[in-house]
């Protein structure tokens, strides 16, 4: 079918389609969907909605946090020149673009950085006064929108005869700044606060911190964010994403988490100390720590889950963290939180013992046999402090070391034997049973690519040789990320085969790191994303939770405006429209065998329900009043469907939702409306369904 074509059958016939009177063309084999409503499983957690957030550059601190200004504690020096960019900054996706520096005003002597008194950090600017001239630092690149309402600090010491002033610039003149004076400072570092309103739109705007007379002045910290900020988040990303009922968060990392020190980021933000991100090579000005984060959960309505610091970290030091979270007011910990703000405690059920902590480029990696210790020694100290807690360990199934090379220096092949050492999740299993509730599960799948593990390359391991790029039909493109959950299913009925304590005690799988690398946030990314969380649907006796990398990566979003985007409609489409208790769902049709060997990132049943090449899903409302039924069509053409449903007397009214668009390629966010969802009514039953050109559909039927 060509592209034109396409479009005039999306325009002409999808759109104005009844739901009882559809018309696409059939495929010449007609697919038979029968599901049991009589036949339940275990709830769909909301945790399955789940997501992930770390510090990646400015990942958190532009999308979410309303600080205007980099390096606001002055982490970097002060000067003319142009330094190496600093990876600060995250923009509307994972890198960005770098910090934007302060500046001299006046020659570059005038400013030193004083290390012998900074305020907070390693150094501190310090101002030396001219005269009538005017001496101090800006900071261009600042956002404003005419008529808005900016505030901010700024931490503030000089000499008697130093006249200060701090101004937002957005244009030429008199007419195009604010200024506030400065009065009453002293030798002593104190509080001044700033009131603007800009006069005009500009993308390009600065802050002048400037002062004229005799002496010198200090300035410790900075701060600069829109008035409308809630507790120093941004109102319009927090409305988007609180808008996705995520049902859980997990945080503050990922790779950053092992090189992080939680106590920098406590208390008075303007004394946390910025501090180099060893991972990601740039710096954290530390203003979004536990006290923040605790705040955007409730901002959003989720629950928060903290992963402690297992890489360079320690027990006791983690143990304390779990202290200052959820320890009474009395307690050494508890009693800091407290004076830092938050007397009542705040009841953190969920925490994670390390990230990723079998892969090499984790830092504070060790030996599995030497860290089912130190698990043990973390989970000790934990729940010591709080027997409440729930305990996830960082697990790794065959499938996750195959494709990194971990197994192979280990046990010489690259796909290791299940109970060997090179089978991580074995190990802390069989090794630290006691000390896990939940097992953590991550996993990157690689659009257009797939893991060949035919042959062992010479030399040292390198992965893009193993990745063997793929052209394979839409179907099976969109399928790939479900394998990876599909592999983890089957390497837990493994293990329940092998190690005899899962059978009096089951410990289920939280896959809480997981995106289609190169999938893009459009429709057809979404296609696949859709078949990894129907999956998961698929073994709610197993999968508890879920974090979708990243938190932020449904939303588009620039200095001033934000937007949900593809995948951010995609998670808000189910969340809003899917029930809660899978039921049983059978077919005529399976997946096909796999095409590739088994193993590494290919289970040995592809994923998907056995209604090929759709993939559909059912389950009860929690209410049990309505079935609702989600199919995927990740094909260009139509697909037919009977329906037969036993197990619920339907009343035949009811809704249905798709989402499409025109292309593959369309998307939705800033700039862009190309996905669409519409809502059609239901009078009866169907017992046939044609489900639209790459769709995603969503029935719901009322009981009788």
């Amino acid at each position: 079918m060509s592209r034109k074509l396409f479009s005039v059958l999306l325009m002409g016939v999808v759109w104005t389609i009844a739901l009882n009177a559809q018309n696409f063309s059939a495929p010449a084999k007609r697919i038979s969907v029968s599901i049991d409503a009589g036949k339940t499983a275990p709830p769909i957690s909301p945790y399955i909605y789940g997501q992930f957030i770390e510090h990646i550059g400015d990942l958190i601190n532009r999308s979410l946090w309303a600080e205007m200004l980099d390096d606001r504690k002055f982490y970097n020096n002060i000067n003319s020149k142009l330094s190496p960019p600093s990876p600060q900054r995250g923009g509307g996706g994972r890198g960005g673009r770098a910090a934007v520096q302060w500046r001299p005003i006046g020659p570059d002597e005038s400013v030193v950085m004083d290390r012998k008194n900074p305020y907070v950090g390693e150094h501190t600017p310090l101002v030396q006064l001219a005269g009538d001239s005017a001496r101090g630092i800006q900071q261009a690149g600042l956002a404003l929108r005419k008529g808005k309402a900016y505030i901010g600090r700024a931490m503030l010491a000089g000499s008697p005869g130093a006249k200060v002033t701090v101004s937002l610039v957005w244009g030429d003149g008199p007419a195009g700044r604010q200024v506030v004076p400065i009065t009453a400072m002293g030798a002593s570092y104190a509080k001044f606060p700033l009131k603007f309103t800009a006069g005009a739109d500009n993308n390009n705007a600065r802050l002048e911190i400037s002062g004229t007379g005799q002496g010198s002045f200090h300035i410790g910290a900075v701060s600069l964010m829109p008035a409308d900020n809630i507790h120093g988040f941004r109102p319009d990303t927090i409305a988007l994403l609180k808008a996705q009922r995520a049902g859980m968060w997990r945080w503050p990392g990922g790779n950053y988490l092992s090189a992080f020190e939680w106590r920098d980021a406590i208390g008075d933000p303007d004394k946390r100390p910025p501090r180099l991100d060893a991972v990601r090579s740039g710096f954290q000005p530390n203003d979004v720590g536990t006290d923040e984060f605790m705040t955007l959960m409730d901002l959003l309505g989720v629950d928060p889950f903290i992963s402690v610091n297992a890489g360079f970290g320690d027990a006791w030091s983690a143990a304390q963290l779990v202290e200052y979270a959820n320890g009474a007011a009395a307690t050494p910990m508890g009693k800091l939180r407290a004076a830092n703000g938050h007397p009542a405690p705040y009841k953190i059920k969920w925490w994670g013992i390390g990230n990723e902590m079998y892969g090499s480029w984790q830092y504070g990696r060790m030996a599995l046999s030497q860290y089912v210790f130190k698990h043990n020694m973390f989970g000790e100290a934990m729940r010591k402090v709080d027997p409440s807690i729930t305990l996830l360990a960082t697990g790794a199934t065959p499938d996750e070391m195959s494709i990194y090379g971990l197994a192979l220096p280990i046990v010489g092949k690259l796909i290791p034997d299940y109970g060997s050492p090179g089978d991580w999740d074995f190990g802390l299993f069989t090794r630290c049973f006691d000390y896990i509730d939940v097992m953590s599960e991550h996993f990157y799948s690689y659009a257009g690519q797939r893991f060949d593990h035919s042959a062992v390359k010479p030399g040292a391991f390198n992965r893009n040789e193993y990745m063997a790029r793929v052209d394979e039909s839409l179907v099976e493109w969109a399928r790939r990320p479900a394998n990876r959950v599909r592999n983890k299913v089957e390497a837990y009925e493994e293990y329940l085969q092998r190690i005899p304590a899962l059978k009096t005690r089951r410990i289920p799988m939280a896959i809480d790191e997981w995106a289609y690398t190169g999938g893009g946030n459009t429709l057809k990314g979404v296609l696949a994303n859709a078949m990894v969380l129907q999956e998961m649907f698929r073994h709610t006796d197993i999968i508890k939770m879920a974090g979708h990398t990243m938190g932020t990566g449904s939303i588009d979003y620039n200095a001033t405006e934000s937007a949900l985007n593809t995948t951010g409609l995609f998670f808000k489409f189910y969340r809003d429209h899917f029930g809660s208790v899978p039921v049983e769902v059978g077919g005529n049709s399976p997946p096909p065998p796999p095409l590739y060997p088994v193993g590494a990132d290919q289970p040995k049943v592809n994923a998907g329900s056995p209604t090929y090449p759709v993939d559909v899903t059912a389950a009860l409302t929690s209410d049990g009043k309505f079935l609702t039924v989600a199919v995927i069509n990740a094909n260009e053409s139509a697909q037919e469907l009977d329906l037969s449903v036993t197990g619920i007397a339907l009343s035949g009214k009811g809704r249905m939702w798709r989402m499409t668009g025109d292309s593959l390629s369309a998307a939705t966010g800033l700039g862009r409306n190309e996905v669409r969802i519409v809502e059609s009514s239901l009078t009866e039953t169907p017992k046939a369904l044609t489900i639209a050109p790459i769709s995603i559909e969503i029935y719901e039927f009322a009981k009788q």
